[in-house]
Order: C-alpha cells, then sequence, then structure tokens
C-alpha cells in the first residue's frame, strides 16, 4: 500500500509516517517508481505505536516494541527490552501518583482551612454588630 493509504488505515498523516521513518521506526521500501510502500506489518508497527503514545509512552520508548515486532514476534511486548522499558513506565507512574496524592493532601488542607474560615466569618457576619456583607461566604452574603 502507498503512504496515502497507510496513512489514512492508521489515523495518521504522511508526515507522520515521514517522521517515523526518518527516526527508524518505519522503514518503506519503495516500488519502481520511487514511491514509498508499506504492508500490513507496517501498520501493525503503527497500531503499537499509536497504543503506547496513547498510554503516555514518548516515542523512543516505543522503539523496543517496533523492534520485537520487526523480529516476529507476535505482540511487541514479549521481549526483554520491552519488558523494561513497561518496567520503568510503572516506576515512573508510580512516582506520578505518589506526587499528586502529596499535592490532592495540601490541596484538601487548604480547602478544609478555607471552609473553616469562611464559617468563622459567616458566623460574626450573623452575630450582632458583626461586618456589613462584602461577599459571598457560604452561600451567605457578607
Amino acid at each position: 500500500m502507498r503512504i496515502g493509504e497507510l496513512a489514512a488505515r492508521a489515523g495518521t498523516t504522511t508526515r507522520t509516517l515521514r517522521y517515523y521513518e526518518a527516526r527508524g521506526l518505519l522503514s518503506a521500501r519503495r516500488d519502481a517508481h520511487g514511491h514509498r510502500t508499506y504492508d500490513e506489518g507496517d501498520l501493525r508497527l503503527l497500531e503499537q505505536i499509536r497504543t503506547l503514545r496513547d498510554f503516555g509512552f514518548g516515542l523512543e520508548e516505543t522503539r523496543p516494541f517496533v523492534e520485537c515486532l520487526r523480529a516476529g514476534h507476535p505482540e511487541g511486548d514479549t521481549c526483554p527490552a520491552s519488558l523494561a522499558v513497561y518496567r520503568r513506565k510503572l516506576a515512573e507512574l508510580d512516582a506520578l501518583i505518589g506526587e499528586l496524592r502529596g499535592v490532592r493532601a495540601t490541596v484538601a488542607a487548604h480547602l478544609a482551612r478555607a471552609e473553616r474560615a469562611v464559617d468563622a466569618l459567616a458566623a460574626e457576619a450573623l452575630a450582632p454588630g458583626g461586618p456589613e456583607p462584602g461577599c459571598q461566604l457560604g452561600g451567605q452574603g457578607l
């Protein structure tokens, strides 16, 4: 198949395919007229790259999976190098999840503090001689 057909079937652009070729992730063959030609195996490589990219893998991180498929394995993640990339990605994700949990805890603490302050201001505003209404706090004008 020609580059336009492969791009359409893979849901990408011809520019992306040329970029992947320049990066060594895709190898085009040339027909008698010098046009790039591809086969179903190339489509499979692109599907593997897209799946990994959708998971958040960097383009270079897809290389071991592509090489595994090129070596004739039925799946791109059945080679030791692919497994190593999975392990590194899981470690990165675990670290990121830990960081996000910390950020979440900090935001939750700020929210709790702010809600207590709002409640205190609302109670003060309701007291005789309290401050004049200036903003909406807890659904009440202050």
